[in-house]
């Protein structure tokens, strides 16, 4: 887990004419975004420090390092943003980071495997878990709520599920 980042925002394109950036943050405050430190490409590549110059449409203004003009912020649209996973905070228990649930085995209450969880969703009315079930099929979407998730024991791998009745038929 030590080299595992996690997406926190991307750039959505150019704000001014300066080479500042319009950032889509994914963290639950918009401006949480430049409380870890250093923003890291998807490859790798590139290092940005950040710097929040306030809220915008869709978003935060911010400055980049090494970004000088609008073309190069323009540049940048679409680029993910990464900070290590030790760099985020530890959680209450009962709240998890959608990026420790991808990758997780879904079980019904009597430990038979229901698939494994692909992505995070939320379309506005709470969380929905992506699950791919064995042996391809259509992917279930799967609220994420106690009811329907009684139990996500992240050590182990794996959650334990009681979905409405039919969801997995």
């Amino acid at each position: 887990m030590e080299d595992e980042r996690v997406c926190v925002g991307a750039v959505a394109g150019a704000y001014g004419v300066r080479g500042e950036v319009r950032l889509k943050s994914f963290c639950a405050t918009p401006e949480a975004i430049a409380d870890y430190g250093p923003l890291v490409s998807e490859d790798g590549s590139r290092r940005f420090e950040v710097s929040l110059k306030g809220p915008v449409a869709g978003g935060v203004a911010a400055r980049l390092s090494g970004v000088e003009s609008r073309a190069q912020a323009e540049a940048l649209r679409g680029t993910r943003l990464y900070v290590a996973r030790a760099a985020l905070p530890d959680l209450p228990e009962d709240e998890f980071y959608h990026a420790d649930l991808i990758g997780l085995a879904v079980h019904d209450p009597g430990g038979g495997l229901l698939g494994h969880v692909r992505a995070v969703l939320n379309h506005g009315a709470g969380d929905l878990l992506e699950v791919h079930r064995p042996g391809g099929g259509e992917p279930v979407l799967l609220p994420f709520t106690h009811e329907a998730v009684p139990t996500v024991d992240l050590s182990a791998g794996r959650i334990v599920a009681d979905p409405p009745e039919g969801l997995f038929e």
